[in-house]
């Protein structure tokens, strides 16, 4: 798929949903909750069902309803599309993908549908970010849920990751290398141990997807550069498209 390194997100959408050639693809930065909530309406309003996990507690519909109102389509057409279940700990969040998705999957199963329903992930491992649960438990906590993921990708269903900022010195995955984010420690061994947890979700959740969008805000609107495209496995990295 030939995507411009800078793009609208309209741009964007009319490239990736006719196809979805990308089933995981990371958007990150600034604004997130309410571009995720535009993108869910944005789906909504070309007959896709949408379902969205919300581990950051910032989905809005009232922006799917103004991105309705926009479109000359019916508010509570739209809404009907989308399915929403939050979570608010590790453990719920974990939870939410191993099971709960997929009842709501098989539901979608049992209609007629065009296209498999695509999947919203607003703020992946913002539930593990929880300073009273310890990286020992969040580690193995969110590779199960990245395994189930990459299970579902893999049987066909889309995600679509919405991540608030990751405050790194450099992004996770520069242009033409491999080098790590480096952290900004903060103060003291818990802002240490904070960041380092921070750090490995969020290497994590930029390895496993094909695609990665960082988001800046702008005065003409929302600024979107194409950071990752995954375009092969080589050794035991990846390589980023230049």
């Amino acid at each position: 798929m030939d995507l411009p390194v800078e793009s609208s997100l309209d741009q964007i959408l009319l490239r990736l949903i006719p196809t979805f050639s990308s089933k995981k693809v990371l958007f990150w930065g600034e604004g997130v909750g309410e571009i995720s909530s535009y993108v869910a309406g944005w789906m909504a309003g070309e007959g896709i069902d949408v379902i969205v996990l919300d581990g950051a507690n910032r989905f809005d519909p009232y922006m799917v309803s103004t991105f309705a109102k926009r479109a000359s389509i019916s508010p509570e057409d739209l809404l009907k599309r989308i399915r929403i279940a939050r979570a608010f700990t590790c453990y719920q969040m974990t939870a939410l993908v191993e099971e709960k998705l997929i009842s709501l999957l098989k539901k979608e199963e049992g209609a007629t549908h065009f296209s498999p329903p695509r999947v919203i992930f607003l703020g992946p491992f913002t539930t593990f970010l929880d300073e009273d649960v310890s990286e020992r438990e969040v580690r193995p906590l969110f590779e199960r849920l990245l395994r189930k993921v990459e299970e579902m990708a893999k049987g066909g269903v889309p995600f679509f990751f919405f991540q608030p900022s990751i405050p790194f010195k450099n992004s996770p995955f520069p242009k033409g290398g491999r080098r790590r984010p480096e952290p900004d420690y903060g103060a003291g061994r818990m802002g240490g141990l904070m960041n380092l947890k921070r750090a490995y979700l969020a290497r994590r959740l930029f390895q496993i997807s094909d695609l990665v969008w960082k988001i800046s805000s702008e005065e003409e609107g929302a600024k979107l550069v194409l950071e990752k495209e995954l375009t092969k496995i080589a050794d035991c990295g990846m390589r980023i498209a230049e």
